[in-house]
């Protein structure tokens, strides 16, 4: 019954703006326009054909000019929605727009929820849920390869990838149901081999899906990103160079950061979530200490670290209870000031770290060198946006629950169980793989995807 209402929202953003539009979906949705809409030719919305446009106005109920308007009719079912729609584009100022949609609301529509006009979609069979999602991951890409794999999920790609896998699931899985429930039929034997074969190959490609899905994710939300290293290291300058700004307090004095300094740059299409943290040393300052404590803190929950090393200097026993601490974590040493003369023993630092950049982080030169040392631990080099990427938690778990069953199916006949019990698996994965593109997918989990949604979306 609630997708036969006509429904209203701004589409958007609320903030002043060159222009505002205000979306009506739903089968009274031209005469919802008409009623607030008066078109200067002198033609109403209802009499269009889908893909025009009427250039007019749009009154209050007292008749009271609110604004110009160009209304565009998009016909049923050939539409974002699959319903027939209506969008009045105003002019961009707040008052107008949400006064806009309050005249909408009073002709008859009723408030967009938010995702509406997507979940619409979703349920006309315009797109599918992996689509679906790939709209709020467009709308809050950072950066140009997390655009890049919501385009791609838009288009279907990874709705194909995922259906190729569940085709030839199915495939395996009606083969193995005419072998067993029509014995007397003249079906084709089950080969051993060739259903070894076609699982294996699922197990390949779900495995693939699955190793993307922590590249694509750094693209999206981008990677916390700890700035660390002794006291004067450079570690402020570094900070400033990648913000474009003065975001951290440079002195020749050690020991002026004293709190976590916070921004998000992108490096290399990557964003990250930078932190510059007070120098670890030993220190009797109250302050310090506090900050020195917070540094260490934020070493422990870092998805990556800049360790900055300063070339002009020998390594001090900060600089190897940093490389110490480091084992395991994801790090880049940047060798900095490398425009000073050289003290640092470079082989120590090349003995405790995979990636090294050597920059002068005062004159940017050498930030190419980080970059593509970031590009190296992300294996940037070998991961494809524009390929099909998960992008939600929901899918990723989808992908694991079928990849589990593929597994179970190898191990089943590996045991030697009955082809029962490896038919058994073989749906279980199917059915993953259907709930991934929502073809098999509850009520509450419809809800939850698209209650993350902006209203008018």
């Amino acid at each position: 019954m609630e997708n036969q209402r006509t429904i209203a929202a701004v589409s958007t953003p609320q903030a002043p703006g060159g222009i505002g539009i205000v979306r009506i979906s739903g089968s009274d949705a031209r005469q919802v326009a008409d009623l607030v809409f008066r078109s200067k030719s002198g033609k109403r919305i209802a009499e269009l054909k889908g893909y025009r446009a009427l250039f007019g106005a749009v009154y209050t109920g007292n008749g009271e000019k609110l604004d110009d308007v160009v209304a565009l009719f998009f016909a049923s079912p050939r539409s974002y929605t699959g319903e027939d729609v209506v969008e009045l584009s105003c002019h961009g100022g707040l008052y107008v727009t949400k006064r806009l949609l309050q005249e909408v609301l009073a002709a008859g529509a009723v408030p967009a929820g938010p995702g509406e006009f997507t979940r619409r979609a979703f349920l006309n069979g315009k797109m599918d849920l992996t689509q679906a999602e790939s709209v709020m991951q467009l709308i809050g890409a950072s950066g140009e390869q997390a655009a890049r794999a919501a385009e791609a999920a838009s288009s279907g790609v990874l709705s194909r990838k995922i259906g190729r896998v569940r085709q030839a699931l199915l495939g395996l899985s009606a083969h193995l149901a005419a072998w067993a429930d029509f014995p007397e039929e003249e079906v084709p034997e089950v080969e051993e081999g060739e259903l070894t074969g076609g699982l294996h190959k699922a197990e390949e490609e779900l495995s693939d899906l699955l190793a993307g899905f922590d590249t694509g994710r750094a693209y999206r939300e981008g990677l916390k990103t700890v700035i660390a290293g002794r006291p004067n290291a450079g570690k402020s300058t570094l900070m400033n160079l990648l913000s474009g700004c003065e975001r951290s307090i440079v002195t020749e004095y050690a020991g002026t950061t004293r709190d976590v300094v916070e921004d998000t740059v992108l490096l290399g299409g990557v964003p990250l979530r930078l932190a510059d943290t007070a120098g670890i040393r030993e220190t009797e300052d109250p302050v310090e200490s506090i900050g020195v404590a917070a540094a260490k803190e934020r070493l422990k929950t870092a998805q990556l670290v800049l360790a900055v090393f300063d070339s002009s200097q020998e390594l001090s026993s900060e600089d190897r209870e940093l490389m110490d601490s480091l084992k395991g974590i994801p790090a880049v040493a940047v060798v900095n000031k490398t425009d000073l003369p050289a003290k640092l023993e470079d082989s120590v630092i090349r003995n405790n770290f995979r990636h090294v950049a050597y920059l002068s982080a005062s004159s940017g030169e050498g930030l190419e060198s980080l970059k593509k040392e970031v590009s190296e631990i992300l294996d940037i080099e070998h991961f494809d946006p524009a390929d099909g990427v998960l992008s939600t938690e929901r899918q990723r778990q989808d992908a694991n629950r079928a990849l589990k069953a593929v597994k179970e199916a190898l191990e089943a006949l590996k045991l030697g169980l009955t082809y029962d019990a490896v038919t058994v698996c073989v749906e279980d994965a199917i059915s993953a793989l259907s709930s991934l593109i929502g073809e098999r997918v509850s009520d509450e989990i419809i809800d939850q995807v698209f209650e993350e949604f902006c209203v008018g979306k």
